[in-house]
């Protein structure tokens, strides 16, 4: 079956409607095997064409379709046909299997007869319940676990989801396959000099920064990195990159309290085509994050060659491997000692960086593109 062309349905709105985080894992697992295995089909599912820009980031390839509903869809209809509609359109077309590309199937998928695969990035809303309402809670709770129970196979983005779903759903551990997450490659690119000072210019960056990126919310932690600063006597800059949300509050109070505003510097709506030099440039690269599903900044940032310090407690070491260096979320001094440590050494520095980009070989687009193609054909060849 391995050498037979196979036919393969995705659920693809995530691809056409979501710009980071699912959208970017969808768009990027798609066009990895349509470039490594050009000779299969792939056939994109959404309810409607959503965003010009996202959908044209998909390869142009003669093996890859996006279907939509024959007839236009409005509102709760989309997610009518998505859940349920969606199995007419898939029986039509008769693919090997569906792949649900961010913790859901459509209802009534197993007694179709059509095998499936299902991604699941974390389970944060039942680690940390209290960042969710209740209602959430249970829509999350039941999609989530139907689907694991539903799927020939479950793929998680990292051994501590892996560990979740089985600790949480009582799945069978080996019903699941751990598949990591790559990065854009445009981490993986050298930026030249005109763009870095293109960068710097807009930016207004020191010659020495911390880098911060994702958003700007309470299980990410920012506070931590601000009160790490505030224990320095280095005159160190922190450049944050991230949409704000209320959280934003907590961090400006103490900022403003410590006086720190010369220090830190907020940036919200960031073009991507910037994020490299940023993350080039920077001497450091902090993520605090209290849980995560993966972490891809922190895999950005090993393929930029930034040395990485990030936080204890979920799966962070698996994204940035034994070159980084990794403290409590709870202890700013600690935090404070790594920095003021890797910023004062040259030489640690240096291995930092090449180990990283040892590490960082292991998310390469073509291994991460095989290592989900055996999680297909586990599928495909079992009787």
């Amino acid at each position: 079956m391995k050498d037979k062309p196979v036919k393969i349905a995705f659920d693809a709105k995530r691809i056409t409607h979501n710009r980071t985080g699912l959208g970017n894992y969808s768009r990027t697992l798609v066009n990895n095997l349509a470039t490594f295995y050009p000779e299969n089909e792939y056939l994109l599912y959404s309810p409607d064409p959503g965003n010009d820009l996202l959908r044209e980031q998909i390869i142009k390839r003669p093996g890859i379709r996006f279907i939509y509903p024959e007839k236009k869809k409005k509102g709760i209809a989309k997610s009518f046909w998505r859940s349920r509609g969606i199995l007419k359109a898939l029986k039509k077309e008769k693919p090997c299997l569906f792949h649900g590309l961010s913790a859901e199937l459509p209802f009534g998928i197993k007694k179709s007869g059509i095998k499936s695969v299902v991604t699941i990035h974390d389970l944060i809303f039942l680690r940390y319940p209290e960042l969710y309402n209740s209602l959430d809670r249970i829509i999350y709770t039941y999609k989530y676990k139907k689907a694991c129970n539903e799927a020939d196979r479950i793929v998680a983005i990292s051994k501590t989801t892996k560990d979740d779903i089985v600790n949480y759903f009582k799945i069978e551990p080996d019903r699941i396959d751990v598949v990591y997450q790559g990065c854009d490659n445009a981490f993986k690119v050298r930026i030249n000099e005109q763009t870095k000072e293109r960068i710097k210019n807009k930016y207004k960056l020191p010659e020495q920064y911390i880098l911060y990126v994702g958003t700007i919310e309470e299980r990410k932690n920012l506070l931590l990195v601000t009160q790490a600063l505030h224990l320095l006597k280095e005159n160190v800059r922190l450049i944050v990159v991230g949409k704000k949300t209320p959280y934003i509050n907590t961090v400006t109070d103490y900022i403003q309290k410590h006086q720190l505003e010369k220090k830190v510097s907020i940036f919200n709506q960031v073009p991507f085509e910037d994020l490299p030099g940023l993350y080039q440039q920077a001497s450091l690269f902090i993520y605090p994050s209290r849980f995560e599903g993966f972490g891809i900044p922190v895999v950005e940032a090993l393929c930029s060659g930034t040395p990485v310090i990030a936080c204890t407690g979920s799966c962070l070491e698996e994204a940035g491997g034994p070159g980084s260096v990794y403290v409590s979320p709870d202890n700013a001094k600690d935090l404070a000692k790594a920095i003021r440590d890797i910023l004062s050494n040259p030489e640690k520095q240096k291995q930092m960086i090449q180990q990283g980009l040892q590490y960082a070989a292991r998310f390469n687009d073509e291994v991460l593109a095989k290592e989900m193609m055996n999680v297909y054909y586990k599928v495909i060849n079992r009787e």
